[in-house]
């Protein structure tokens, strides 16, 4: 009897306990640990496991893969990195620009306030006006000392 009880024992743990206990395992590791996986990923560790996958199906299906193609998985790896370099370099060259862009408008702007001195020098016709009115007021103001002897027939034709 205790051969019978031992044997139902047995064939109680391997068809009831064993694959109840690996139910609870598959569904502890498939369901419940994906979702937390799931839950936990980024869209960072998404781009970071493409690399993967490309190595995995190369390997799978015999492809020899290029050089280029490793590179542009260990980029898409470390993206944080190489968004930061070309942020940078983005800003600097924009910094540059800016920076030539004042330069620009600071020499166009000293032009400006200069144009209208320069215009003042060229202006031939406004300079002779203004001497011509200091004439005048010389001739007015002079008295008859100050005008020149007149000798008859020295005076010019």
């Amino acid at each position: 009897m205790a051969d019978a009880a031992m044997w139902k024992r047995i064939w109680q743990t391997w068809t009831i306990d064993r694959p109840a206990a690996f139910g609870d395992w598959l569904w502890q590791v498939l369901v419940v640990e994906l979702a937390a996986l799931l839950d936990r990923l980024t869209l960072r560790k998404l781009i970071a496991l493409i690399p993967v996958v490309i190595l995995i199906g190369a390997y799978w299906h015999r492809i020899p893969l290029p050089p280029e193609l490793m590179l542009v998985g260990d980029v898409l790896a470390y993206i944080d990195i190489f968004s930061m370099i070309f942020l940078i370099g983005f800003f600097t060259r924009a910094a540059t620009v800016l920076a030539v862009v004042r330069q620009a408008i600071d020499s166009i702007s000293w032009m400006l306030r200069r144009l209208p001195t320069a215009l003042r020098r060229l202006d031939i016709r406004h300079r002779r006006a203004s001497d011509t009115i200091r004439r005048k007021r010389s001739t007015r103001a002079s008295t008859d000392e100050e005008d020149a002897a007149v000798i008859p027939g020295l005076a010019w034709a």
